[in-house]
């Protein structure tokens, strides 16, 4: 059982997890068992197993919405190792539910839904309420001793960087927008890595336990971010600064816009981390940065 894994969520996230787990067992050489938890809808289901590498990870169909948290412990239960990979979108208490049903079944090692900033450093009342419950997933884990529990800290997704609607970068308007502070930095980090480190966290020796473990693609200010965009797509993009005035008077204005409250919470510190203080750079893991992510993920898309 000890080298069974359960991943929960067959989103990008997952299916980066599950790749890590797969480079992993192939390049180590490992009997591994991984499953993975999707919805039950054949549209998801049929998604999933068009992924040719993964023909031999169990699919596992389970609502984690109407499923009350004893039958989700008795799924979670078959394995040594859950990996949450499902995210804010399944709705408010989900992070809580999930987490209280691993602890129900007594599952040996966790990975919870945590991959973003320092919550601890944020703390509880930001203007992105979802983070609170991040913190209270964080005090059930702390507050016993049954279930081991490994939280990986990535920053911010490099592919939301390049979202329109969350519009730092705005490549249909070529304008880049710096939230709160041209020097204020980002730690971002790509699926690709999110995944690939988190099954080296698992796998390190000795053991890494009840920890707060720090990942990063890149850490970038925003005038390194705009130069690197520039830099990429070989054109000048405009600059303009989001104040912290006027991120808080677009956010009292329209307080239910969730990029509102993202931009306004990436203003402030626990969003961002130096290289050094990272796993992946104190053990010497090579990782995606903006300008290679972009010229792989969005060039070949416009060319």
């Amino acid at each position: 059982m000890k080298n069974s894994f359960l991943v929960i969520g067959t989103g990008e996230v997952g299916l980066s997890m599950l790749q890590g787990l797969h480079d992993y067992q192939d390049a180590h050489q490992l009997d591994l068992t991984v499953a993975a938890l999707a919805r039950p809808s054949g549209a998801v289901v049929q998604d999933f197993k068009q992924h040719t590498q993964f023909q031999h990870v169990k699919l596992e169909v389970v609502d984690l919405l109407t499923s009350t948290v004893t039958e989700l412990a008795e799924v979670f239960g078959r394995y040594d190792t859950i990996i949450c990979c499902s995210g804010f979108s399944i709705g408010k208490g989900m992070q809580i539910k999930i987490t209280e049903a691993v602890l129900q079944a007594g599952v040996r090692r966790y990975v919870p839904w945590q991959f973003g900033a320092d919550y601890d450093q944020i703390g509880r009342g930001s203007a992105q309420p979802v983070f609170d419950e991040q913190l209270n997933v964080r005090d059930l884990l702390r507050a016993q001793d049954r279930t081991q529990w490994v939280i990986v800290s990535i920053g911010m997704i490099t592919s939301f960087l390049f979202r329109e609607d969350f519009g730092v970068v705005s490549l249909e308007n070529k304008v880049v927008h710096a939230l709160g502070d041209w020097n204020h930095s980002l730690t971002l980090t790509c699926c690709e890595d999110i995944g690939k480190l988190t099954i080296e966290i698992l796998f390190h020796q000795p053991e890494i336990v009840n920890e707060v473990v720090f990942v990063s693609g890149e850490t970038a200010t925003f005038t390194q971010i705009a130069e690197e965009v520039e830099t990429i797509f070989n054109t000048t993009f405009e600059r303009i600064l989001w104040s912290k005035e006027h991120l808080s008077s677009a956010l009292e204005q329209r307080p239910d816009d969730i990029f509102n409250k993202y931009r306004m919470v990436f203003t402030q510190p626990g969003v961002t981390w130096p290289i050094e203080k990272t796993f992946n750079y104190q053990q010497r893991i090579p990782t995606i940065g903006i300008r290679e992510w972009a010229k792989t993920r969005i060039l070949p898309v416009q060319s």
